[in-house]
């Protein structure tokens, strides 16, 4: 027995004699008192009952006394009253753990009336930016087919409109398609396998440099760079992240983006850093906002729906994405994917 319990066992044999001797109104409120202060120090209700048995036997035993049917039960009330905090304690509880059950159950239905709201806005979306591209095609195909077989029947204005209409046309197609990109970045099982994160790089790379081979970009990407992740999705990152550097290095002479790895809290993580066109890192929450863009259409190409694409997948995999710059000095993305990468696992 310690020392808190032997404590309160002479005090509760104390105020249990004078009960029996004299019950009074007082003496129960004692009871009760004793009982909250039992609970606050963490004796149970078994600790208490045995407090009580023992209190009783000295009673009992004590020379003189003749135990009775009465007395027994004035030292059950006295017992019931010290026991009446816990069963407050056990009614509240309980009306807590229905309060949250009914909590739980509510949460269940909003999380799946919310899965099936944005499993209807996915659809939808795909849907949408899907059969737009057929009358899209028609657009661009005839203003394209117009330029080139009837220019000589329009004058300078019509042309210039026409102009524009194509290039419109080939505007939303891209956005349709970031639109599409982002659309499956949520839908479909997750994947994970071990994945060369530097060889995605190289591919990336290589469509970009075949895509405008007139660029002289400084590239560097780490070897052994690896990862347990969904491919395909990883290499839309990297698309994204690698084609944000190419881009915003356009307008440098001594362009340079590398990819590599390090560690973040302990776990692996990857990065795309570029000496561009950087941004205001006062304006960093906006980055990963659908149609988001700090840099103007004018200066640098793009739909603003790259790293809202990025952040879901990232998001998937349970990782976490963010971005550094300095306006005029470039910017570094890092992204980690998620605690099935163990420490040392993306070198």
């Amino acid at each position: 027995m310690s020392e808190s319990e032997t404590a309160f066992e002479q005090r509760y044999s104390a105020a249990l004699d004078l009960y029996l001797a004299t019950p009074s109104e007082v003496l129960l409120h004692t009871a009760y008192a004793l009982g909250r202060e039992a609970a606050a120090d963490g004796l149970g209700v078994v600790d208490i009952a045995m407090l009580h048995n023992e209190a009783m036997q000295r009673v009992i035993t004590t020379p003189g006394a003749a135990p009775t049917a009465a007395m027994i039960g004035t030292a059950s009330q006295f017992l019931s009253e010290c026991l009446a905090p816990y069963e407050m304690m056990l009614r509240a509880y309980a009306e807590n753990n229905v309060r949250l059950v009914a909590s739980i159950d509510r949460l269940q239905d909003t999380r799946a009336a919310l899965a099936a709201v944005n499993q209807e806005l996915e659809a939808f979306s795909y849907s949408v930016a899907h059969d737009l591209r057929a009358p899209l095609r028609s657009v661009l195909g005839f203003s394209t087919a117009l330029l080139e077989d009837h220019a000589d029947q329009l004058n300078d204005e019509g042309r210039r409109f026409l102009r524009y209409m194509a290039e419109s046309a080939r505007e939303m197609a891209r956005l349709i398609e970031d639109l599409l990109t982002l659309s499956r970045a949520t839908r479909g099982d997750l994947q994970r396998e071990h994945v060369d994160v530097s060889a995605l790089a190289h591919k990336v790379i290589g469509r970009l440099m075949a895509d405008q081979p007139e660029r002289r970009v400084a590239v560097t990407i780490e070897p052994g760079l690896a990862a347990r992740c969904d491919a395909r999705l990883l290499t839309i990152v990297l698309d994204n992240l690698i084609g944000n550097a190419w881009k915003f290095t356009s307008r440098r002479t001594d362009a340079s983006i590398t990819v590599g790895g390090l560690e973040d809290a302990g776990q692996p993580a990857w990065f795309v850093r570029d000496n561009g066109a950087g941004f205001d890192m006062a304006y960093a929450d906006k980055l990963f906002g659908v149609f988001q863009r700090l840099h103007s259409a004018d200066e640098f190409g793009g739909t603003g729906i790259g790293l809202a694409t990025v952040r879901r997948v990232i998001g998937r995999h349970r990782g976490r994405v963010w971005g550094e710059g300095v306006v005029g000095q470039g910017a570094t993305f890092y992204f980690t994917l998620g605690e099935h990468n163990a420490k040392n696992g993306g070198r």
